[in-house]
């Protein structure tokens, strides 16, 4: 029994220690990939996709059909009466005798047909380029959703760990003003200043304390978020940033706007949807071709009480005289439709194109804003470090310590949040880019 509870316990610990297992950027994007809805969703629009090609591609076989019918009537549907001349003997005169006829009250009939189409006005083979376009379609959309999904799980991402990092430079200024609160209390026994300075001090470590529980309550609504789009559990959610303190700069990172447009996924989609335009103006022409196609059945009927069987071949030829009326109208509407979508893409190519360019620039100035920050907190631990010594040897007051304290901790915020900005910046790049 109590080698039981000590492995019990030791189970328990053992799985609490793998659910605080910290994860990463890259696994984060891992599971939000395998889990999340619009991403599952997306790749069940692709397996419709593929399946409508596939029905698409048995409009080249046979269509085959087989009929079965038996009936049975309360009286026959054939009903006739008739009389039959009968010749007598002369002198006698002649004479008919009525009588009454009824067919088909019961019999039953069966058959299969087969009719292949010939000439369809080339509807069947751009219908299927049409299917293909579609699958095609459905592909490059489920592979936009995916960079939307990892764009956001990384902003989720990063908006933990920016949380993560200001409570480290809370749990800073809290050391500082502990030693500080110290100091300032030594003075006030010595005589050397009054308690107001120790209010002072300790209104700042309030305030530094407020910082802290918004911080925290905000980083446990960050991880709820994070873990809702990623698909993992709550229990036990820690992430781990392994990237380096201070981000590569980003010109290792450009690439040509006119060389990154071909590789969108979004231009790639304005292609295909000029190819469906253009195909589905073919198979509006094609409603107003003829349309051939010859077959081949095989019947049996039993309606006269014998059993009687055949085979058949025919062809047949179905001219739309009446769709020539409209169809020119539909065609040059198809017409209007593929030009439309010619517009669509070269403007949107245009505008993706300024978006790179634009995308670019806000890269390099989250780069320059890191650097301008860096330079910030570098002056500002030293303004810290001077006036805090200064204080110690009367050269300075309190409310200079104190505002050398909340300077040090704006700084390191304002870093926290530009190496935040510039990695969803470089993400952003890197996807729109093709990357």
């Amino acid at each position: 029994m109590k080698n039981s509870l000590v492995i019990t316990v030791l189970l328990a610990f053992s799985a609490f220690g793998a659910a605080a297992q910290p994860y990463t950027l890259d696994d984060c994007r891992r599971m939000a990939l395998e889990n999340n809805v619009r991403v599952r969703n997306s790749a069940l629009d692709r397996d419709i996709a593929r399946e409508t090609r596939r029905e698409a591609f048995t409009h080249y076989f046979p269509s085959v059909s087989a009929t079965g019918v038996i009936f049975a009537a309360n009286r026959g549907m054939a009903q006739m009466d008739m009389s039959v001349p009968v010749a007598l003997p002369s002198p006698l005169p002649s004479m008919e005798i009525p009588f009454s006829m009824s067919m088909l009250k019961h019999g039953k009939a069966a058959g299969v047909a087969a009719m292949q189409p010939v000439f369809a006005g080339g509807r069947i083979v751009y219908g299927n380029r049409l299917a293909r376009v579609g699958e095609r379609v459905a592909g490059l959309r489920a592979e936009l959703s995916g960079q939307e999904v990892v764009l956001r799980t990384e902003e989720y991402f990063r908006q933990v760990v920016g949380l993560e990092a200001k409570l480290q430079t809370v749990a800073v200024s809290e050391r500082l003003l502990e030693r500080l609160h110290h100091e300032v209390a030594l003075a006030v026994e010595a005589g050397l200043t009054t308690r107001n300075d120790l209010l002072r001090v300790e209104l700042r470590q309030q305030e530094v304390a407020s910082r802290r529980l918004k911080l925290e309550n905000g980083l446990a609504v960050s991880k709820m978020l994070l873990c809702q789009y990623v698909g993992a559990g709550p229990l036990g959610f820690e992430v781990r940033d392994d990237s380096v303190q201070t981000p590569p700069p980003p010109t290792q990172y450009y690439v040509d706007p006119a060389e990154a447009l071909e590789r969108r996924a979004e231009y790639r989609l304005l292609d295909e949807q000029v190819e469906a335009s253009r195909l589905e103006k073919r198979m509006t022409s094609g409603k107003r071709m003829p349309t051939v196609g010859v077959g081949a059945g095989y019947m049996y009927h039993d309606f006269l009480q014998k059993d009687n069987d055949f085979g058949v071949v025919y062809a047949s030829v179905t001219v739309p005289i009446t769709a020539w009326w409209g169809g020119t109208h539909a065609t040059r509407q198809a017409e209007l439709k593929l030009r439309q979508a010619e517009n669509e893409r070269r403007n949107n190519a245009e505008l993706m194109e300024v978006e790179i360019r634009q995308t670019w620039n806000d890269l390099q100035e989250a780069y320059r804003q890191i650097m301008l920050a860096e330079k910030s907190v570098e002056q500002s631990a030293e303004n810290m470090r001077l006036n805090e010594q200064y204080y110690r040897v009367g050269t300075a007051t309190l409310s200079d310590a104190l505002d050398a304290q909340t300077l040090f901790e704006q700084s390191r915020n304002q870093y926290t949040d530009a190496c935040n900005d510039y990695r969803s910046a470089l993400t952003r790049y890197l996807q729109i880019t093709g990357r």
